[in-house]
């Protein structure tokens, strides 16, 4: 499975004009959108495990900030052996780092962000602006791949913001199947607009860091951000345990 998921994404790949796509990249300060990029049959597979993995997923909601469900990296590797093999392929850990200009590496396997779920599928689902922020000693870069979309929401990104001299850009962007969103998290300010009746909308994101250690201190307060504001205390604490000791 996994060698099969890396020679399609291989495949895919040699149709990419890579200098072009980095050049949009650094010219829209580190974010570039591919628009139904993965292969169907690729995504299809995708999206089946998206099906697979609904009844782990784990409802949040905070107040003026976030509603909706995410299914953590544990429970990826667990039942979604194609969304795992995506986030490790080779090639396209490769591609991520030549429009970075940085040896990008998957986070260490205690991080239930690594690799997760994001369902928004019940009226008023969103996420408010954010960075993705890092609390990782490098860098963090978001993958953002779109699986499900049947919904008026959109992903609503303000370029340049922060940025001297240079006016924020904002842009709505649909998230449609295939479709790859590759962003600096400590750039991109963004959000997800609500969900409107019986609609549906479900992503993937996938976290690579150019350095993966971390202060204690700071996965202690990662962890509980991500217990409380996504999968939950028992996923984030209980089996980040069980996680390290299968990597031992």
């Amino acid at each position: 499975m996994p060698t099969a998921v890396a020679d399609t994404v291989a495949r895919a790949l040699e149709s990419v004009d890579v200098a072009a796509v980095r050049r949009a990249y650094w010219e829209q300060n580190e974010f570039v959108y591919l628009e139904r990029w993965l292969p169907p049959d690729l995504v299809a597979r995708l999206v089946a495990e998206v099906e697979r993995v609904r009844p782990a997923i784990n409802r949040n909601f905070i107040p003026r900030h976030k509603k909706g469900g995410s299914v953590s990296f544990y429970t990826l590797v667990e039942q979604a052996p194609t969304i795992v093999a995506l986030y490790r392929a080779p090639a396209f850990i490769a591609f991520l780092s030549a429009l970075s200009g940085r040896a990008l590496l998957a986070c260490p396997p205690g991080d239930p962000h690594a690799c997760a779920l994001y369902f928004y599928t019940e009226p008023g689902d969103h996420i408010g602006f954010h960075f993705d922020t890092s609390y990782y000693k490098g860098a963090r870069y978001t993958v953002l791949v779109g699986l499900v979309e049947r919904s008026s929401s959109r992903l609503v990104c303000q370029l340049y913001k922060n940025v001297p001299g240079r006016a924020v850009e904002e842009r709505a962007l649909t998230t449609h199947p295939g479709t790859v969103i590759l962003f600096n998290g400590d750039k991109l300010w963004h959000s997800i607009t609500p969900l409107g009746e019986n609609e549906e909308r479900v992503s993937l994101t996938l976290e690579y860091v150019t350095d993966p250690s971390m202060h204690p201190l700071k996965r202690f307060v990662s962890n509980m951000k991500d217990a409380i504001a996504y999968f939950g205390f028992r996923r984030v604490f209980l089996d980040s345990r069980k996680a390290t000791r299968a990597t031992q």
